[in-house]
């Protein structure tokens, strides 16, 4: 093809616009399904750290007894209100519940996303994840990870931080139990 004929042909493709609607129309509706993606990833981590909050008051408050805590029962607890927005039996949830000598302790407290995409506890002298809360006015913090799935292909790639197209959510509480009866 001779560069008049190029010049030609491309400037019929940039004239003709018998098209443009449709592509408008699927960059839109693109537009709109990233908008709902990172509304209901926002509102599943707003969730989930209302959830934590009102666990940690009934641990703060004597209401759960440290006998009574256990990781699955603690997870079960977190889950049964948390499937409103996941997925059944919560697949990827993750609670780290611990006592601390003092408050400047539970600041050191922290986490790094491994190369594999894994949570690291840093901070601690244990660093696996565990449930160990403490007695009547001991100062404790709880923890939750969980791994969202990001739903839309094409935000995987902005939205994930973790292997499988997935994005950490994360709160913490720290708190000091009132005087209750052990």
């Amino acid at each position: 093809m001779s560069k008049a004929g190029r010049a030609s042909f491309s400037a019929r493709f940039l004239g003709d616009r018998r098209g443009s609607t449709a592509i408008e129309f699927a960059m839109l509706a693109l537009l709109v399904f990233a908008i709902l993606e990172s509304c209901i990833s926002f509102a599943g981590q707003e969730v989930m750290a209302n959830i934590t909050d009102d666990v940690a008051r009934q641990l703060r408050t004597g209401q759960l007894k440290r006998a009574d805590v256990t990781e699955a029962t603690l997870k079960a607890m977190i889950c049964s209100r948390l499937e409103i927005m996941v997925a059944k039996d919560c697949p990827g949830l993750l609670v780290d519940l611990r006592e601390f000598p003092t408050f400047a302790d539970a600041a050191t407290a922290g986490f790094k996303i491994t190369t594999a995409g894994d949570i690291e506890l840093t901070g601690t002298k244990i660093t696996t994840f565990t449930v160990d809360p403490g007695l009547a006015a001991s100062k404790n913090m709880l923890r939750v990870f969980y791994k969202w799935p990001v739903m839309t292909d094409f935000m995987a790639k902005s939205m994930a931080n973790l292997d499988g197209g997935k994005t950490l959510h994360f709160t913490s509480v720290t708190w000091q139990n009132e005087p209750f009866d052990d």
